[in-house]
């Protein structure tokens, strides 16, 4: 059961129209999510400016993004929609953007003193939190 919906996490990449099922999302990212959605997605994870640069240049480096036209590859897409996902489940956890983005932009005992955004970079690593946050939102024992 996901208690988070694609809607959400397309929502999060400011796509339109929004899917109605993972395999519409799935679709979406595999033919290549547009720019914005990356944008969109930082947008809503980072608290700063600073932040905001530093996070789109790790995703796609600076060069790359700018010469990109419209669409995202398909390794972007996935790293732009596992953020979005990361974000809209700390979003129903917390309830708030603004708690969601500051959990996930500062390190977690849990995660070895790392962020939960840094953990998340990774298929396994944004497992990771996401069991941390549904651990948090059912007040499991970590």
């Amino acid at each position: 059961m996901n208690l988070v919906t694609p809607a959400q996490i397309a929502a999060v990449m400011a796509l339109a129209p929004l899917p109605h099922s993972f395999a519409e999302l799935d679709d979406l990212v595999r033919a290549g999510l547009p720019k914005s959605a990356l944008r969109a997605s930082v947008e809503h994870v980072s608290r700063t400016a600073e932040e905001r640069r530093l996070l789109l240049f790790h995703i796609i480096p600076e060069a790359t993004f700018k010469r990109r036209r419209e669409r995202l590859n398909a390794d972007e897409s996935e790293k732009t929609e596992r953020m979005a996902r990361v974000f809209a489940t700390a979003d129903y956890v917390w309830d708030s953007e603004e708690d969601a983005r500051e959990f996930l932009n500062t390190a977690h005992p849990l995660l070895n003193g790392r962020t939960p955004l840094d953990v998340s970079m990774t298929e396994l690593g944004a497992r990771r939190v996401e069991t941390l946050l549904w651990e948090l939102f059912y007040g499991l024992p970590a």
